[in-house]
């Protein structure tokens, strides 16, 4: 299953774990972690049985893994294994993939990511517009990734920030 393919069903509600870097990837940067996540995802498996996932690279920032859980459910040794080789990533590329304070956003049409207290004094001082839209790193499964991992300000968890 690729999620950049279009035999996904979308109907099916695989589960999400998105991994939100600081910045941007470099062209080399992403070709390296589609490499090493394409030969890591060729092998992961939870119990000695394969778990069919995949993943995509969204907004070149954002690593989303699906994993097609009605097949086989990922065990906690799994997502070990897969924390091993985000963390992995992360020490090659200083990406801050596990630092979950932290903000990203679109403003006039560019992705930005702020410290999350930055982030919420530029919404109290105005500094930052609320007509943006905030990305939620929450999702859990593909349903609410497709239909809410980017928000309008109003509608994002950010609209709580007073």
């Amino acid at each position: 299953m690729k999620i950049e393919e279009s035999n996904i069903v979308e109907a099916n509600d695989y589960r999400v774990i998105i991994y939100p870097a600081s910045r941007p990837f470099t062209t080399k940067e992403a070709k390296v972690i589609t490499e090493k996540l394409y030969d890591f995802l060729a092998g992961w498996a939870a119990h000695g049985k394969p778990l069919s996932s995949s993943f995509k690279i969204e907004k070149n920032q954002f690593i989303i893994i699906c994993v097609d859980e009605e097949k086989e459910m990922a065990s906690g040794c799994s997502i070990d294994a897969l924390g091993k080789i985000m963390r992995e990533i992360d020490a090659d590329y200083q990406l801050g993939l596990f630092d979950r304070m932290k903000a990203s956003f679109v403003e006039n049409g560019e992705v930005k990511t702020l410290k999350l207290i930055e982030f919420k004094n530029q919404i109290r001082s105005g500094e930052l517009s609320k007509e943006i839209e905030v990305f939620d790193f929450s999702k859990n499964t593909y349903l609410e990734f497709l239909g809410n991992f980017l928000l309008p300000f109003n509608k994002s968890w950010a609209v709580t920030i007073k």
